[in-house]
């Protein structure tokens, strides 16, 4: 078990209000928000989704339920301060009184940042860490067109602040939606590009909640029924996009995941990667992916066990294994399983720079996301991880 003492130690458990999941649910959304009292909603999504029509469809619902509609398409890869106070613009400037945000992590967040600033004031950037927000946020539904980020359904919110190119982390119970839609439909078209980052974004959460040092019994089931679902599901889901079997279990496999990470926080390797995603505007899920089995091979020796168990969840024969072999076969499981979806195997591949890495480093030890991490890491232990997954 993690080093907290549970019996000593008191807990909150944060997901939304309610969560739909299933084909077909979001067309539910509509008569969601206008049971809460919606009269006019900023719809928040990127140019894509804006482009193939989603937007569109997604806002006929809600104006079927007699809720209006203003669609802002400023939720960039990697949202920044500037898409958030865009949108708050939009959201002023038409007399919105709600919030849908359409997409992947990227749209959600820039929707919370958007709902913490329209609701509390000031700018974004006073929101950073853990809690700050005083006042409700405008209210928000949050409708998933990915399996990986889990960000519907959580308490964070990461933006890239312009000035300095680095990605704070935004903790606050009061960002966390108050319904959260999964409907795998709208998973289909999805290139298998994104669905292999996006999934192993997932495992990443469950990993690393799993082995964080405030893990709880719930979190582990959680994490151990997400690592279960993954390994079986994101391969046929990678192969064949319009597997709806497959986009369904990946929905409630990221689910889990981030009912896990959300109250069992990260590690290292969320730590690292928010730099790469703020420096480079690499893909979250990609960093994640190259950075996970580096960062595990460094945790290894804090928590043995729990790598074994990964080990056993990603369905490695262990029988006759030590705990130190099971552990390094789990890891071992984790790389075989991203490279065999196409994830690139290094961070070189994405074109990251040998002296950026101290600097990186350095703004990967002020992450929230380390606080958790099982074991602790110097500057040059970091700098040492991110040369291993070069």
């Amino acid at each position: 078990m993690p080093v907290v003492n549970l019996a000593e130690t008191t807990f909150g458990f944060f997901i939304p209000s309610v969560t739909l999941m299933g084909p077909g649910c979001a067309k539910e959304v509509g008569p969601k928000a206008k049971e809460l009292g919606a009269k006019k909603a900023l719809l928040v999504t990127d140019a894509g989704l804006m482009k193939m029509g989603v937007a569109d469809t997604i806002a006929g619902y809600v104006k079927d339920a007699g809720v209006d509609v203003v669609i802002y398409p400023g939720a960039e890869p990697n949202p920044t301060d500037k898409n958030v106070h865009d949108g708050v613009k939009v959201f002023q400037d038409n007399g919105c009184d709600f919030i849908v945000s359409l997409g992947g992590g990227s749209s959600h967040d820039c929707a919370k940042g958007i709902g913490l600033v329209t609701a509390g004031g000031g700018h974004i950037r006073d929101y950073e860490g853990v809690n700050k927000s005083t006042v409700p946020m405008t209210p928000l539904v949050a409708i998933n067109t990915t399996a990986g980020t889990a960000s519907e359904m959580t308490r964070f919110c990461i933006i890239t602040n312009t000035d300095t190119h680095v990605k704070m982390a935004i903790v606050d119970w009061r960002v966390t939606p108050l319904i959260a839609v999964d409907d795998p439909v709208l998973m289909l078209g999805k290139p298998p590009a994104l669905t292999a980052a996006t999934g192993m974004d997932a495992l990443t959460h469950a990993v690393e909640a799993y082995v964080s040092t405030i893990a709880t019994p719930i979190t582990d089931a959680c994490a151990e029924k997400a690592i279960r679902l993954i390994a079986e599901w994101l391969r046929p889901a990678v192969a064949l996009g319009a597997n709806i079997a497959a986009r369904d279990a990946m929905c409630y496999a990221q689910y889990l995941a981030g009912m896990a990470f959300n109250n069992a926080s990260l590690g290292y390797v969320h730590a690292m990667a928010h730099q790469l995603g703020g420096f480079y505007n690499l893909p979250h899920g990609v960093c994640n992916a190259i950075l996970l089995p580096a960062v595990c091979d460094y945790n290894m020796i804090a928590c043995p066990d729990r790598f074994a168990d990964i080990a056993d969840f990603m369905g490695v024969p262990t029988e006759g294994l030590s705990v130190t072999e099971a552990a390094a076969a789990g890891i071992e499981a984790i790389r075989e399983l991203s490279a065999s979806i196409g994830i690139p195997a290094g961070l070189t591949e994405l074109n990251v720079k040998e002296e950026d890495l101290k600097t990186m480093a350095e703004n990967a030890q002020k992450d929230a996301c380390m606080l958790t991490n099982p074991r602790s890491a110097t500057l040059d232990q970091v700098i040492s991880i991110y040369k291993a997954a070069m």
